[in-house]
């Protein structure tokens, strides 16, 4: 899929965000900016969505020609794309212990085998969590393209149906008694993060949305397209359940948010990647100075903003304190310089690799045919 100037902007708001959201390791940024960090957190929600999006459309699009989908191929697009930046940011933080943002780190094992998010103790352990959802996709990666091509051998719109009811209410259902009997409980440790928020199986819903629209727009072409036509209606319909959504979770840990307010929240950012998928919204129009470059590097900054904040805040924290707009112009300006250094160094040199090796494979393919013909 082409790069979109409206999915370009929903990702580079979601890492910002999400950024924003995480200045509370360093103080917060002022008073000034605390009304745009509070909500922060939804930002992986957006990313989410956008993977269950474009990973869908990826692995769907050749199963609905009939084509072999192989699996070889996609892992390998995953492991190009996720491993060698993730892994040397890893790296810092196993070998150097004084860069850590907060005290204590999960095994490094936990990470390497994208187990964090259902073993974490986050009490002791915070150090490098934002990789919890690192976890939450790689598990997506490995079941979704065996669970698509199972779905396509025989497709079937209520099958589709069912499966998406079974992880909708199921996810439902788990959140609901999880927080249940933790609340009835009370452990002495923070259960929401580490039983509701963190493992796999409470957060499918934005990558449920995100495959919803991607199986519309490879197998019902013409809908997709109407919807499009409609991408305003879409984006108004988004940004009022957005507010459904803040309401919703007025309280983050609270029964209400974390029973309903999931599927809310990634049904309303769905209808703002129609919006944004589309040449005749307003949003999917937007080409937002900057925007583009934010959000190819996005995944680095996600990776490395929070060694970031914390080396500023040792070396300027005490007088940046209550700056203001200082402040947040030298940790955003630092943010985006350590992701772009991590990007142009790591992330960027391998997607390349992989590109060549991509170009090669597909050329040798095309002599074998030759010869074959």
């Amino acid at each position: 899929m082409s790069r979109l100037p409206g999915l370009d902007l929903l990702r580079a708001i979601a890492v910002i965000w999400v950024m924003l959201f995480h200045s509370f390791l360093v103080g917060g940024l002022g008073a000034d900016f605390a009304w745009l960090s509070r909500f922060g957190w939804m930002g992986v929600d957006i990313f989410f969505v956008l993977s269950g999006f474009l990973i869908g459309s990826q692995v769907l699009t050749p199963l609905a020609r009939g084509e072999r989908l192989s699996f070889a191929d996609f892992y390998s697009r995953r492991a190009y794309r996720i491993v060698p930046a993730f892994a040397v940011v890893l790296a810092i933080y196993v070998a150097f212990p004084a860069l850590h943002e907060s005290d204590g780190i999960a095994p490094w094992w936990q990470f390497a085998t994208f187990t964090m998010n259902l073993l974490v103790h986050y009490d002791t352990q915070a150090s490098f969590s934002h990789a919890w959802s690192l976890c939450v996709e790689e598990h997506f990666y490995l079941v979704f393209p065996a669970l698509a091509w199972w779905m396509t051998r025989r497709p079937s719109a209520a099958k589709f149906v069912a499966v998406c009811m079974l992880v909708l209410l199921g996810g439902i259902a788990l959140r609901t008694g999880v927080w249940l009997h933790d609340a009835a409980m009370d452990p002495d440790r923070n259960w929401f993060v580490e039983d509701i928020y963190y493992p796999t199986g409470n957060r499918l819903d934005g990558l449920l949305a995100g495959v919803v629209l991607a199986t519309i727009s490879v197998f019902r072409p013409a809908l997709w397209a109407r919807m499009g036509e409609r991408g305003n209606a879409f984006a108004l319909i988004g940004l009022a359940m957005m507010a459904l959504a803040f309401w919703l979770f007025q309280k983050r840990s609270g029964l209400l948010g974390n029973s309903i307010g999931w599927p809310v929240l990634s049904t309303a950012i769905a209808c703002l990647v129609v919006a944004a998928a589309s040449a005749r919204s307003w949003i999917g129009r937007w080409r937002v100075p900057g925007a583009a470059w934010i959000a190819a590097i996005s995944y680095s900054l996600y990776l490395s903003h929070k060694l970031v904040f914390h080396a500023v805040d040792v070396q300027f924290g005490e007088w940046l304190q209550g700056r203001g707009l200082v402040a947040f112009a030298v940790y955003a300006l630092a943010t985006l310089a350590g992701g772009a250094l991590l990007h142009y160094a790591v992330e960027r040199p391998f997607l390349q690799l992989r590109a060549r090796r991509q170009s090669a494979r597909r050329n040798v393919r095309g002599a074998g045919e030759a010869i074959t013909a």
